[in-house]
């Protein structure tokens, strides 16, 4: 029996895994090391998120006080996730010319602007920077998805989607790591410049990585009414739009939560360190190691996550993982935060934390199996990107009630609500286990 995407659903796959070919291979790392950076480009941010506005909020007019640091770090944020969200337009591009030379593109941009970054003498240029470094960023993801979803066989491409996430977050480490020794030895420009390295990376994906067969087939026969209606209008066609408003509004509710708790998690820490005696060298350090271990939870959640989700399906993993979030996020922002002696317990729970933050894995997994060939790209862009737009206006509301509330840790506990809300969501997904990648 065929659903309405001309899938069969008893569909099975091969009892033996299939062998990778060394374009299969090389493509994957490649997409990887592209996830990684743009991981470690924007976890940089966070880690140089104090030292920076403290030099240059005086520069633009503002004193350099904890209140305008949080209210000017949430607003440049936002603006980081505001251009994030603009990064949509990579996925129609994609469809149309091809994964791996938009893939190229959008890794030399976020590159640049990340370096650019080190240069800036104001609030406003670093965010207008930011901005466009989003831009580029976003695109990374969902071009990655969508290539190594494509480009691998049936049998691998599952773990494949939690292989690749992995790379966001071994950015996430590796921009911890670079904090631990560059950052803490040659400041905060220092760290932007390393931003830029990953245009060597753009280049080598432009010329040594194939295009996916599955790309050039569905390439080959796209005509017609399709093709004058253009992929943005099909995700929104009666076919596809229910499913296309569901895994958006998924994704909103997991950029909310993770983002809120990721991005905060450094600033808290150094708090807590602070409070417990540590110079503010030893607390930028204590902050990189905190990072580090929710890099390692989060690494190991979506390594997790694929076998769990063919086991009991997309939709009860995600219902997992999103109570995971709920009460780790409750429980590290809400309650130990606000202990005594808390800094052990708070990053014990960011590995938690971490754990659960390997969500994502399942919408590399997930939205590819959603969507033909011919839109895939564009639905999964606009499905991980609408999210960075409500999420920038969380990021307003945060930086308010942290002005307002004068503590980081409640308004960043509350955002635990968002995966409450998700759970109300998960059923009306469609639940697509044991069905092959359409075509």
């Amino acid at each position: 029996m065929m659903d309405t995407l001309g899938r069969t659903g008893s569909a099975h796959v091969p009892a033996t895994r299939t062998r990778l070919n060394r374009a299969q291979i090389a493509g994957f790392w490649g997409a990887w090391a592209g996830w990684t950076l743009d991981g470690m480009d924007s976890f940089v941010y966070a880690l140089v998120l104090a030292p920076a506005l403290t030099e240059l909020l005086p520069n633009s007019g503002y004193a350099a006080t904890p209140a305008n640091i949080g209210l000017a770090g949430s607003i440049l944020f936002a603006l980081f996730l505001v251009g994030w969200g603009l990064s949509f337009i990579w996925g129609p591009l994609a469809d149309r010319f091809g994964r791996t030379k938009v893939l190229a593109g959008t890794i030399f941009m976020f590159a640049i602007f990340t370096g650019l970054a080190a240069t800036s003498h104001s609030v406003w240029e670093l965010g207008f920077y930011r901005f466009l470094a989003g831009v580029g960023i976003g695109g990374e993801w969902a071009l990655a998805g969508t290539y190594v979803a494509e480009a691998w066989p049936e049998d691998r491409r599952k773990m494949g989607a939690g292989y690749l996430q992995t790379g966001y977050y071994a950015g996430f480490f590796l921009a911890a790591a670079l904090n631990y020794t560059i950052g803490a030895h040659y400041g905060w420009r220092a760290m932007f410049l390393t931003g830029a390295l990953p245009v060597v990376l753009a280049i080598i994906v432009l010329m040594r990585v194939k295009e996916s067969d599955t790309w050039r087939r569905a390439e080959s026969l796209s005509h017609g009414a399709a093709r004058r209606r253009g992929p943005l209008a099909e995700i929104f066609s009666a076919r596809y739009v229910r499913r296309t408003l569901i895994a958006a509004a998924l994704l909103t509710v997991a950029i909310i939560g993770l983002w809120a708790g990721a991005v905060y998690e450094p600033a808290a820490v150094i708090q807590l360190a602070v409070k417990g005696g540590a110079t503010k060298p030893e607390a930028a350090r204590i902050a990189s190691i905190a990072t580090g271990v929710l890099s390692i939870g989060t690494i190991l959640g979506c390594l997790v996550l694929p076998p769990m989700a063919e086991r009991i399906g997309r939709r009860l993993t995600l219902a997992i993982y999103f109570i995971g979030m709920a009460c780790s996020i409750a429980l590290a922002f809400g309650w130990a935060f606000y202990l005594p002696d808390g800094l052990a317990t708070f990053i014990g729970l960011l590995f938690v934390l971490g754990f659960f933050g390997g969500n994502f894995a399942l919408f590399s997994l997930w939205l590819p199996e959603q969507f033909e060939t011919r839109v895939r790209a564009t639905a999964f862009a606009f499905c991980t990107s609408v999210g960075r737009f409500i999420g920038a206006g969380v990021n307003f509301g945060i930086g308010a009630m942290v002005l307002h509330m004068k503590t980081l840790g409640t308004p960043i506990a509350l955002t635990a609500i968002a995966f409450v809300i998700g759970l109300v969501l998960i059923p009306f997904a469609p639940e697509t286990r044991g069905e092959v990648l359409p075509q």
